[in-house]
């Protein structure tokens, strides 16, 4: 066994290596850019070691340094965790000629599958069915057009190279071929390196399943069983779950052979993952294989009771699988959720900030407990735009279902994080929705629910608004008693905020604003006694208030009658409410600031919808556009996002060129 590994990676899958190895009694080493100076990973280790700035080229990307970093600091391997160097075959190939261990497949096994086109050609011959496509050399953009017509549409462009969705385009018809054609080859460059692409058959309301692979040095290879990863956004998973919902003990049989068939056809050493699209009739097709430990692993790990990254340990050690196919335990249902940095109401962009509050479910290590927290993150931590915006996991299991989908909703109902835009409101209507629940899944699903997913116009609630209210009173009480004390005859009575008014009486406005949505509410107090006054509607009100670590405000109030709790966050006029289950946030409006501003704040032109590069001009001043047309396109966490011309007009100005990195809410192009 090693005495020494150093761990390639960041975030929650760093952290997560270095508790196995920990409790196997080794030694970590982390690796970590400037922007990860103080992460939560670099403390979980015995030895951190600085390797670059904060771009993943300058930093995670960079094998050489990270390999002489191993040798200088005595590693016997290095495990690559998922992303950056873990399906490099370069990288993996110079660990091997160093003398140090790398945790996963052989070089050979990376390079058969790093390419899609060469992976199926290879599965093919293997006798794993694959989709109807083309994966062949010729990247000329008219043979391409030519076959995806030969094929029919729509049709899938998918980069060769890489996964996680980057460089995958659906294309419904042959006017759109050529432009999403250069948008996925870009993409496909930029994260990856090689702007090769495939064509296949785009299949309707498919299932995404796939196989959890192992296989030992000594030429021995199980599955361990099946997750259904269907619900997805941009390609990318958001909800998995194992064992796969309806599936039957023949259908997991056959798709758990194929995977194998397709590990041992490349000679695969490790923890692997053999991904297939389903049809509804249950036809399966290969759809690639990733060499590497999945984000979604810990669903496996839930209904088996084994830890996958242990093993990964035991197999580069040169031991054997601990357990034949036969041997191998299944028990229960297991539900994971994907907590990003995220606004799923405005196209899942990407959101950076610090983590001003943080509050996650309690949880049980490495065990099939009630409820699992994989996390990178602490309050108080950096979302940069720099690597992928997942915060968290959730992972949760129960004896069925319909059980491991309640404490899902459990899970999210305990979770509060400010400072970012996060998809925690959105997963919990999605773990709700009846469809999931009916386990009616394809990938067109969160598309196909949107109007369930995505409610528009939601009326907010009496008590949120009025969790809102205390949250304002709470933090002008807590100021004032921060105050240093003096004597009353020093003290300005105007600067005084107990509410006391001569009459007896103390009336305050509040105005809510939800994005298009204005509520008003009134709070009183008279003599003592406080009320508030929704549309005329007087209602009784008393409350206690605590600060918590991170600066919010933990609430308990009682509001005709109904007792309720709230964890409340004020930033300026931002406010945050947690209650019963769900995050709101609500803006503070004042009157009489926003007359004094007037119309200053008015941008006028086309705003950043995220912080990014420009990577795209498409238009310059005077130029004529109409509704619908790309005017730029910028890139941020490795995803392109276009920006539309809303209506017809003429460009007045373009305030940033190719290369140039912008702020999230700036003005890019003014339009007239």
């Amino acid at each position: 066994m090693f005495k020494t590994i150093l761990i390639a990676n960041r975030g929650e899958i760093a952290c997560r290596v270095a508790a196995t190895a920990r409790k196997l009694g080794m030694k970590t080493i982390a690796v970590y850019s400037d922007a990860d100076a103080n992460a939560k990973h670099v403390t979980s280790c015995d030895v951190a070691v600085r390797i670059g700035e904060a771009s993943v080229q300058q930093s995670y990307l960079k094998g050489e340094t990270i390999l002489e970093v191993a040798q200088r600091f005595g590693a016997q391997a290095i495990h690559p965790g998922y992303g950056f160097l873990s399906e490099n075959e370069t990288f993996a190939q110079a660990c091997t000629h160093a003398g140090v261990t790398f945790i996963g497949p052989p070089a050979s096994a990376i390079a058969a599958m790093g390419s899609k086109s060469a992976a199926k050609n290879l599965m093919a011959q293997a006798g794993v069915p694959l989709v109807p496509g083309y994966h062949g050399e010729n990247q000329e953009p008219g043979f391409l057009q030519q076959q995806a017509d030969a094929i029919g549409y729509p049709v899938l462009i998918k980069a060769s190279a890489g996964g996680g969705g980057k460089g995958m385009r659906v294309v419904e018809s042959p006017e759109d071929f050529s432009a999403a054609l250069l948008s996925c080859q870009r993409e496909a460059k930029a994260s990856f390196g090689d702007e090769r692409v495939l064509i296949e058959r785009y299949l309707q309301k498919p299932r995404h399943i796939e196989i959890q692979v192992f296989a030992d040095t000594q030429g021995n290879c199980i599955y361990l069983f099946e997750r259904d990863c269907s619900i997805q956004r941009r390609h990318q998973k958001v909800i998995e779950e194992a064992p796969a919902p309806n599936m039957d003990p023949e259908m997991r049989l056959a798709m758990g052979e194929a995977a194998v068939a397709a590990a041992q056809a490349v000679g695969y050493v490790g923890a692997g993952t053999v991904e297939f699209i389903v049809e509804p009739d249950g036809r399966f097709y290969f759809m690639e294989m990733n060499t590497r430990l999945q984000v979604e692993h810990p669903v496996t790990e839930m209904i088996t009771g084994i830890d996958l990254v242990e093993w990964q340990l035991l197999i580069a050690a040169g031991e054997r699988l601990p357990l034949t196919q036969e041997q191998l335990p299944m028990s229960g249902h297991s539900i994971e959720a994907r907590l990003y940095a995220e606004n799923a109401e405005n196209g899942f962009l990407p959101s950076v900030g610090r983590l001003s509050h943080l509050q996650l479910p309690e949880h049980v290590e490495f065990t099939n407990g009630n409820i699992r927290v994989d996390g990178g993150v602490r309050c108080g931590d950096e979302i940069s735009p720099y690597y992928d915006p997942m915060i968290a996991k959730l992972i949760v299991w129960g004896a069925t279902r319909e059980q491991a989908r309640f404490r899902m909703q459990q899970a999210l109902a305990e979770t509060q994080i400010t400072g970012v835009h996060t998809n925690v409101n959105f997963l919990s209507r999605l773990i709700a929705d009846d469809s999931f629940a009916q386990a009616d899944l394809d990938t067109g699903f969160i598309e196909r629910r949107r109007d369930t997913l995505f409610p528009f116009g939601q009326t907010r609630s009496d008590h949120v608004c009025a969790a809102a209210v205390l949250a304002v009173l709470s933090e002008e009480s807590f100021s004032a008693a921060s105050q240093p004390s003096r004597s009353r005859a020093s003290v300005d009575p105007w600067a005084i905020q107990d509410g006391w008014r001569l009459s007896g009486v103390y009336r305050r406005q509040f105005i809510w604003l939800d994005g298009d949505t204005r509520t008003q509410v009134f709070y009183i107090c008279d003599t003592g006694k406080e009320r508030l006054e929704f549309e005329g509607c007087l209602r009784d009100l008393s409350w206690t208030a605590q600060r918590m670590p991170s600066g919010a405000c933990q609430l308990t109030y009682v509001l005709n009658g109904v007792r309720r709790t709230a964890t409340v966050q004020k930033q300026g006029e931002r406010i945050d409410v947690f209650v019963e289950g769900t995050h709101t946030v609500l803006c503070l409006q004042d009157p009489l600031r926003q007359a004094l501003q007037g119309e200053s704040h008015l941008t006028g032109g086309l705003t950043a919808p995220m912080p990014g590069k420009i990577i795209a001009v498409h238009v310059k001043a005077g130029q004529k556009v109409k509704q619908g047309d790309a005017l730029l396109v910028m890139e941020a966490m490795k995803m392109e996002h276009a920006v539309i011309a809303p209506s017809e007009g003429v460009v007045k100005e373009v305030f940033f060129s190719v290369g140039e990195q912008v702020s999230e809410g700036v003005a890019l192009i003014g339009l007239e």
